[in-house]
């Protein structure tokens, strides 16, 4: 007797491990928004311990190990030129994906496992989109939509479901208007809708339980970089700043706003603040953020003739320029190049002037650079 007392106590206990030793859901709920919110805030450390925690108490629940990979997107996208992390997160989605294949074989009409299922094999796409894989990432969509449409169809009141969905109706028609080469991998894949596209990324952003913030991240890039509604932009880059004021990609969309607002006063100070994070080492603010708050803090010197404050922060930018483009020049290259002769122009050092647009000319062009290149070339600038 006293041997089956053991047993069952030793079976119970491992019984009570994998369902969580008897931890609740709402405790289940809490470590998860704390591990979400670290994650943004770009506390990665700390983040991973609250999903390795998840992973200790529900091994086999694919939202643990869906999140802990969520903290290797947060290391890439925030330093997107390295691929450090690139295999580390794609081996930890394949395991979310085997997980929920493993429920779905036991309930075909689980939600929560079509949820990660199509959630992972959405981020993979969303890499190799980063990695200038489209066909991958084209291949990637196609096999996540009728995914998160079925968890949709399933649970309507579920919000996060609409971060996939809305993703997808709304690049489905931007984006071969934005990338034309790209059509030919769209050609089989359903047609999107911009519109709804829109209205489900609002109610993914405002009701979403666990997605809500990566969803407004989203909509933000939406408004600012398509949709041009730097109203809509800056109440998202607000919003999120405030919450996340660690967060260089929120701080960095915020000054990207006011930059398109002509909020000159915002503009050095967002940047300013960057610039001085950069010094301090803070995690994500790194040469790319100096660069892009250089070349804004340039600028606006320029506007307001400090000329040779605008050319300490050019000359930085393309100082900081020559290491980070590898494989061509930038253009925070190719326009910093440009402005360092328009600025020599107005000091009266036209041959100085006449080298940095022949500096351009030799870059690959951005924009109009040639153009205004070549007009200043014959004509000196003039502010």
């Amino acid at each position: 007797m006293r041997r089956w007392i053991i047993l069952l106590a030793f079976l119970w206990g491992v019984h009570g491990s994998l369902c969580g030793q008897g931890v609740t859901d709402q405790e289940i709920d809490a470590k998860t928004r704390r591990g979400i919110d670290l994650v943004y805030n770009l506390e990665f450390e700390k983040a991973e311990q609250e999903f390795g925690e998840l992973i200790r108490l529900r091994p086999r629940d694919p939202a643990g190990h869906f999140f802990h990979a969520m903290v290797q997107w947060w290391r890439i996208i925030i330093n997107v030129d390295s691929e450090e992390y690139d295999d580390r997160f794609m081996d930890s989605l394949e395991v979310v994906i085997d997980l929920c294949d493993e429920l779905l074989e036991q309930n075909e009409n689980d939600v929560h496992a079509l949820f990660f299922k199509g959630g992972s094999i959405g981020f993979q796409g969303r890499l190799k989109f980063h990695r200038n894989d489209y066909l991958g990432a084209a291949n990637a969509g196609r096999k996540a939509l009728p995914i998160v449409q079925d968890a949709s169809t399933l649970d309507p009141e579920n919000y996060d479901v609409l971060l996939g969905s809305g993703i997808y109706n709304y690049y489905a028609e931007v984006i071969p208007n934005q990338y034309p080469f790209l059509k030919p991998l769209l050609l089989f894949l359903p047609a999107g809708d911009r519109k709804k596209g829109i209205e489900q990324l609002t109610a993914a952003a405002e009701k979403g339980k666990y997605a809500s913030v990566e969803t407004s991240y989203f909509l933000m890039q939406i408004y600012y970089a398509y949709e041009k509604d730097y109203a809509k932009a800056l109440a998202l880059a607000e919003r999120l700043h405030q919450r996340y004021p660690g967060n260089i990609l929120f701080h960095k969309y915020l000054g990207r706003v006011y930059v398109s607002l002509s909020n000159r006063s915002m503009v050095q100070k967002t940047f300013g603040e960057i610039a001085t994070r950069v010094y301090k080492s803070q995690r994500g603010y790194n040469s790319a953020a100096e660069r892009e708050a250089v070349y804004h803090l340039g600028l606006c010197d320029m506007n307001i003739k400090e000329y040779d404050s605008a050319l300490r922060h050019f000359f930085r930018c393309d100082e900081l320029s020559r290491q980070l483009d590898t494989r061509e020049p930038s253009g925070f290259m190719v326009m910093t190049n440009l402005k360092i002769g328009m600025i020599y122009d107005v000091l009266s050092k036209r041959e100085l002037a006449v080298r940095q647009y022949q500096k351009v000319l030799d870059m690959k062009e951005y924009l109009n650079s040639y153009k205004q290149a070549e007009e200043f070339m014959k004509k000196p600038f003039m502010q």
